[in-house]
């Protein structure tokens, strides 16, 4: 499968988990609001969350990947099967340990990452309770995470991308179907959360099976393949999870704020995540085995172009969605959220962090672009020195904004540290002769930019015109939502057909099942 497809294939269906992932937010701001339940669960599905990107999505694709991908391409499916059930069996047994562990001693990692619950001994029981409950997931989803390295190195995206959709789904169903029997929704969902582990665990192994690779549970034995994995884990955490750790950190320095700090960041970390994940997700899954195979294969020419259409699916997809979130910030959480128990002031509060994050959302995004080039060379120790860096920025930023502007300081200290870990991510690897843009890359960068900007003057302007329809309740507001999207893509589109920012030929090709030619 090209590149091309392969991000086709992942960022269409994340693009579906996100419109349920908004589903899932909106009815969580509708039957929670913005205040101490929303916040208490928040942080019980945080902690999880955490260690799924940094352990599972993260390092353990980054380190589990290039070698699954080696030996199936250099010795075969068997010897591939082989490594990926060891590592399973290792995998699932550490995983275990670390759950029980959790369990246990959960009230000193609230503390950790929620200091401020420690005022309100009823807030801080309940976000324990809560984590409890969900941590668990993070055993069944980091074993999903195993099968799906597996099946996107076989070139197999799809099923490995529809996942989330059925935590989403979970979630949902949950929260309309459950609520009544139990204590509150924060419960339900918490409970949802465990639910949905199981069933995407059993998702992926059947479609494994399906691909010829039935995944047994053999005795752990520290292989030499498995050896190297591990060694590679934990650097591959750090510097694959740099944008996590930062959440973590501002969710920490949030919980000494007002209540519903905590909710303003997520709720606006989670429109973020709608581009971040629909396109930098897709890139970098679809990335990474497609490099490792051809340096695998010696053709570091592939590999060098690769690269470059990667960056410039990035830049042309996500630019505009920055560019957007900045322009009307407000609008789009006012009709996403604002109803019910989220109020008009906390729509303004989450508006304001959503711009901040926004200025940030091309880093965050060519991150993931950028660290594929570093783990198919079986590099996880350069990201890991990287991000140690981006992190002491962000905290020494986090102490610096949160005074004169609260939890806006924070959102806007983690984008400012993500340019940072994107700069030198992209000038180390320059320096070492992996990364040089080509004619092609340079000839579009500024057409992106310039469609971008077009687009973000449309969209202040329809934004004026709108204001009226928008204030007039709940069917005014999803109108004039549906009339900017609309809008900001027509003319995006347009603009970038106009400027040549891409072709035609191209846009067709990306949906076509024929192999690609090389770019001239």
């Amino acid at each position: 499968m090209s590149l091309f497809k392969a991000i086709a294939t992942v960022g269409g269906l994340t693009l579906v988990s996100r419109v349920f992932g908004f589903i899932r937010d909106i009815l969580i701001a509708v039957m929670l609001g913005a205040g101490p339940l929303a916040d208490a669960f928040i942080v019980a599905f945080r902690l999880p969350n955490l260690f799924r990107r940094l352990f599972a999505e993260g390092a353990f694709n980054a380190a589990f990947v290039p070698i699954f991908a080696g030996r199936l391409e250099q010795s075969g499916k068997q010897a591939a099967q082989a490594f990926a059930e060891q590592a399973l069996a290792v995998l699932l047994w550490a995983l275990l340990v670390m759950v029980l562990v959790f369990e246990i001693f959960m009230p000193y990692a609230i503390f950790a990452i929620s200091a401020g619950f420690a005022d309100t001994n009823e807030k801080l029981e309940l976000v324990i309770l809560l984590t409890r409950i969900t941590f668990p997931y993070l055993l069944f989803i980091s074993l999903v995470s195993l099968m799906a390295g597996v099946l996107n190195s076989m070139q197999r995206f799809a099923a490995a991308a529809a996942t989330p959709i059925l935590l989403n789904l979970t979630l949902i169903s949950g929260l309309i179907w459950f609520t009544q029997f139990f204590e509150t929704p924060a419960h339900v969902l918490a409970w949802a959360v465990a639910a949905a582990g199981i069933i995407q665990f059993v998702w992926l192994l059947y479609h494994c099976g399906r691909s010829g690779m039935w995944l047994r549970l053999p005795l752990p034995r520290l292989t030499p393949d498995v050896r190297t994995m591990l060694r590679r884990i934990l650097p591959g955490a750090v510097g694959a999870g740099v944008y996590q750790i930062n959440l973590l950190i501002d969710t920490n320095f949030a919980s000494f704020l007002q209540d519903g700090s905590i909710t303003y960041l997520y709720v606006a970390d989670r429109v973020t995540q709608l581009p971040l994940g629909v396109v930098g997700v897709a890139v970098g899954t679809a990335l990474l085995p497609i490099l490792s195979r051809q340096l695998k294969s010696k053709d570091p020419g592939s590999a060098q172009d690769s690269q470059n259409r990667a960056l410039e699916i990035t830049l042309l997809l996500t630019l505009p969605a920055a560019v957007a979130l900045l322009v009307i910030p407000m609008p789009i959480i006012v009709a996403l959220f604002q109803y019910q128990s989220f109020t008009l002031d906390s729509a303004v509060a989450t508006a304001g962090a959503l711009g901040a994050y926004a200025l940030g959302l091309p880093a965050y995004v060519l991150i993931r672009t950028i660290t594929p080039g570093y783990f198919a060379r079986e590099d996880t120790v350069t990201p890991v020195k990287v991000a140690a860096v981006a992190l002491l920025v962000n905290l020494v930023l986090n102490i610096v904004l949160i005074g004169p502007f609260q939890h806006i300081g924070l959102a806007l200290a983690t984008s400012i540290s993500a340019w940072i870990n994107f700069a030198l991510l992209a000038w180390l690897l320059h320096r070492r002769g992996h990364l040089a843009l080509d004619r092609r890359f340079k000839r579009r960068l500024p057409r992106i930019l310039l469609a971008s900007l077009g687009m973000g003057l449309a969209l202040y302007g329809l934004d004026v015109v709108l204001a009226g329809l928008m204030a007039d309740g709940t069917i005014g507001r999803i109108a004039a939502m549906v009339m900017l999207v609309a809008g900001g893509l027509i003319s995006y589109g347009a603009l970038a057909l106009l400027f040549g920012c891409a072709t035609p030929a191209e846009l067709r090709r990306v949906f076509s099942r024929r192999r690609d030619r090389k770019p001239t």
